[in-house]
């Protein structure tokens, strides 16, 4: 339960960093208030699944998963390069992530 609390933060997470580029410098009511929700509940959700694993391993792997999403979703949604040395590298995190989660079982 613990890895699925995490990964459900992690997307939480990609939709908070997603969301900060909408809120327009927090001057946009409703984007900075969802933003501002995903925000906490994303946190509460890695403290929730940071007691029964470990520190490091939660803590990256919700790093992992929010960078990774954030980066997806900027070339996906806002137009970001998307070239080969980009995709490679946004890979190499993914397998750290797996390795992670393969090492703590």
């Amino acid at each position: 339960m613990s890895w699925i609390l995490l990964v459900l933060a992690g997307l939480l997470e990609i939709g908070w960093a997603i969301g900060l580029k909408y809120t327009d410098g927090f001057t946009r009511l409703w984007p900075t208030l969802g933003t501002v929700a995903a925000m906490v509940t994303s946190i509460v959700l890695l403290g929730i699944a940071m007691k029964s694993l470990p520190v490091g391993t939660a803590y990256a792997v919700w790093v992992g998963v929010g960078a990774v999403g954030t980066a997806i979703l900027g070339i996906v949604l806002l137009g970001e390069p998307s070239n080969p040395g980009r995709l490679i590298s946004l890979g190499l995190i993914v397998a750290g992530i797996v390795g992670l989660k393969l090492a703590s079982s």
